[in-house]
């Protein structure tokens, strides 16, 4: 069997390949179409889908979608938790909250961390 990540990587090349379909049904066969002419058929291994991908920006409780509106996100990431991807273009909101946390953290022999506490800034962000 292949490596977990070597798998990982083809269906990623497969999914961003796949080839939006519509079934045809003649006589007794079912056959699969692109649905668009310039698009040309799947092969047995390419892989395909009927609908489109719903739209996760939004709110839709029908198919249990929440939307990205009050999401916490990264300010400074631009992965999948990044505000410019996951507030959908919508901006987002910066909340500065005091936090108490442990500094000055001492090791003590043996066996024990001895810390203050301090308060600190924290920035928070939540999309729009």
């Amino acid at each position: 069997m292949k490596p977990f990540r070597a798998i990982g990587e083809e269906l990623t090349k497969k999914f961003d390949g796949a080839t939006h379909v519509r079934i045809v049904r003649r006589k007794e066969k079912v056959r699969l179409r692109p649905t668009r002419k310039d698009i040309k058929r799947p092969g047995k291994k390419d892989l395909v889908f009927l609908d489109d991908s719903p739209d996760y920006c939004q709110t839709n409780d029908s198919v249990g979608i929440l939307g990205t509106k009050y999401r916490q996100c990264n300010a400074s990431s631009y992965g999948m938790d990044g505000c410019r991807l996951l507030c959908c273009g919508r901006g987002y909101q910066t909340i500065v909250r005091q936090v108490e946390e442990k500094c000055n953290c001492k090791f003590v022999w043996c066996c024990k961390v001895n810390c203050q506490k301090c308060n600190a800034q924290k920035e928070e962000h939540y999309c729009n």
